[in-house]
C-alpha cells in the first residue's frame, strides 16, 4: 500500500512537472525558430529551422542588454541594502529588549498587508516632490521599503530562537554588540539570508508594476517592463519576443540554481521553527 501510494505520488508530481515545463520548453523552442517558419507552418508546428539571430535582435535592437542593466543597477543594491537593515532590525528586536518592539515589529510588517493598488499614486507624488521620480534610485527606494518590513520579520523569527548562550558566551569574551552580530548573529542566519536574498532577487527582478510607477524614460525601465516594449516592437515577431523572454528568466534561473541549497534549508528551517 505505501509503494501504491508513493507510486502515485511520483506519478502525478512527474505530469505536473511536465505540465509545467510545457510552456516553458515551447518558449524556448519558439526562441530558436526563424520568422518564416513560424509564418509558414504557424506557432504550434514542430520547428523546421534553427537560429540565434532572433537572440541578437532582441539584445540590440530590442534594448534587452540597456534593460538587464538597469534591472541588475536596481536589483542587487536593493537586495543588499534590503536584507542588510532587515538584518541590523530583526537583531536590535530579537536580541535587546527594546520597549514596544513587538509594535514595531508589527507596523513594519503591516505595510506589507496593504494593496500595493492604493499607494501607486502616494508612491509616485512623493517620488515627484523629492527629486527622484524617473531616475533608478526611487526604484531601488521603493523596492527596499515594501520589502523591508517582510525581511525584518522573518529575520526576527530566526534570531529570536538562536540559542541566548552563544550571545552570552560572546559578550563574557569582551565582544560588542556590532561585534557580536557581524561575526555571531550573521554567520549563523546565513541559510535565512540566503533563502531571502534569492527570493528577493526574484521578486525585485521581476517587477512591474512599481518601475512603471516611477520610471518614465524608456532607456531607465528595467527588463520586465521591456518586454512589453519588445512585444510593441516586434508584433508579429513571436520568436524575437520568446528570445527576449528567455533573456529575462536567465538572471533569476541562475540566482535561484546557485543558491538552492540554502534556499531549501532556509525555508525547512522556518517551517521547524
Amino acid at each position: 500500500m505505501r509503494k501504491l501510494r508513493t507510486g502515485t505520488f511520483h506519478t502525478g508530481m512527474t505530469l505536473l512537472s511536465l505540465l509545467w515545463l510545457a510552456p516553458v520548453l515551447w518558449v524556448v523552442v519558439m526562441s530558436v525558430r526563424s520568422f518564416d517558419d513560424i509564418a509558414t507552418n504557424g506557432v504550434g508546428s514542430l520547428p523546421h529551422s534553427f537560429t540565434l539571430d532572433t537572440y541578437r535582435q532582441a539584445w540590440t535592437d530590442g534594448g534587452e542588454l540597456r534593460a538587464l542593466v538597469n534591472s541588475l543597477l536596481v536589483t542587487v543594491p536593493s537586495v543588499l541594502l534590503s536584507l542588510g537593515l532587515a538584518a541590523v532590525a530583526a537583531y536590535a528586536l530579537s536580541r535587546y529588549r527594546i520597549p514596544g518592539r513587538r509594535t514595531i515589529l508589527l507596523l513594519m510588517l503591516a505595510g506589507n498587508l496593504l494593496p500595493p493598488q492604493i499607494l501607486l499614486i502616494p508612491v509616485q507624488k512623493f517620488s515627484e516632490l523629492t527629486g527622484l521620480y524617473d531616475t533608478l534610485w526611487a526604484l531601488i527606494a521603493v523596492q527596499v521599503g515594501f520589502g523591508l518590513g517582510f525581511y525584518t520579520f522573518v529575520l526576527h523569527g530566526f534570531m529570536r530562537d538562536l540559542p541566548g548562550e552563544i550571545q552570552e558566551a560572546a559578550t563574557i569574551d569582551g565582544a560588542g554588540p556590532a561585534q557580536i552580530f557581524a561575526r555571531v548573529m550573521l554567520p549563523l542566519t546565513r541559510p535565512a539570508l540566503a533563502a531571502l536574498g534569492a527570493l528577493s532577487f526574484t521578486w525585485i527582478f521581476n517587477d512591474l508594476l512599481w518601475a512603471i510607477t516611477v520610471l518614465r524614460t524608456d532607456d531607465r525601465m528595467p527588463v520586465t517592463p521591456a518586454l512589453l516594449a519588445l512585444q510593441g516592437q516586434f508584433v508579429s515577431s513571436w520568436n524575437v519576443i520568446a528570445a527576449g523572454t528567455v533573456i529575462a528568466a536567465v538572471p533569476t534561473v541562475a540566482v535561484f540554481l546557485r543558491f538552492q541549497r540554502h534556499f531549501i534549508s532556509g525555508l525547512a528551517i522556518g517551517a521547524v521553527k
